[in-house]
């Protein structure tokens, strides 16, 4: 019976089982680096894109950003514009109110009394003076009663001192401004004339 070697035959089997896997493993391999690959410059594209988008973004929040402030500085300078034009109606307002205050503070001011200093906050108004005696001080008090432009007067402090030897009174009042009712204006009646008839005179020759 003849003996046939089967050794060289599954040396070679092996070797090409081998090549196989080595060529399926090469393969495998290779597919699996083009898919990484192709992950990385998918993703790596994608951050990309993301990036400038969110570079516009923060482009156009910074944009944004300026028109809103420069908004708010425009509100701001209408708010001072306004201020300014209510400070200067409210001082066209009170400048009549002005002159009537000043003239009032002179001729409620009696004989014997003088101001040191005035002090106006707002409607309040706090003067500061000397007079005589405290007579003088409750003159002018009665005399400020009787205003129509001020009211209110309030004895805030009052202190006797000598002043070129003669005996003074130092004084503190507080006063409000008042606006004075107005006056009903009367219209003067208007006057019913008469016009006497004309005469008819016949000439006589």
């Amino acid at each position: 019976m003849a003996r046939i070697n089967l050794l060289p035959w599954r040396e070679e089997r092996r070797k090409e089982r081998q090549r196989e896997f080595g060529m399926i493993a090469g393969f495998a391999a290779f597919v699996s680096a083009v898919i990484v690959v192709y992950a990385h410059t998918f993703v790596a594209g994608m951050i990309e894109t993301q990036n400038s988008r969110n570079g516009f973004l923060t482009q156009e929040i910074a944009q944004l950003d300026k028109k809103i402030a420069e908004i708010k500085n425009l509100e701001q300078q209408r708010a001072e514009l306004l201020a300014r034009m209510t400070v200067i109606q409210e001082l066209q307002r009170s400048r009549p109110e002005v002159v009537h205050v000043v003239d009032e503070l002179v001729k409620t001011l009696p004989d014997g009394a003088y101001y040191t200093h005035i002090k106006q906050e707002g409607g309040k108004l706090t003067l500061t003076g000397i007079a005589d005696s405290n007579g003088r001080v409750a003159t002018f008090m009665r005399n400020l009663e009787a205003s129509g432009w001020l009211e209110q007067p309030s004895l805030d402090q009052t202190q006797a001192h000598d002043k070129d030897g003669q005996r003074a009174v130092a004084y503190i009042l507080r006063v409000s401004q008042k606006q004075p009712k107005e006056e009903a204006e009367t219209a003067p009646a208007s006057a019913k004339t008469g016009s006497a008839p004309p005469s008819d005179k016949s000439a006589q020759p």
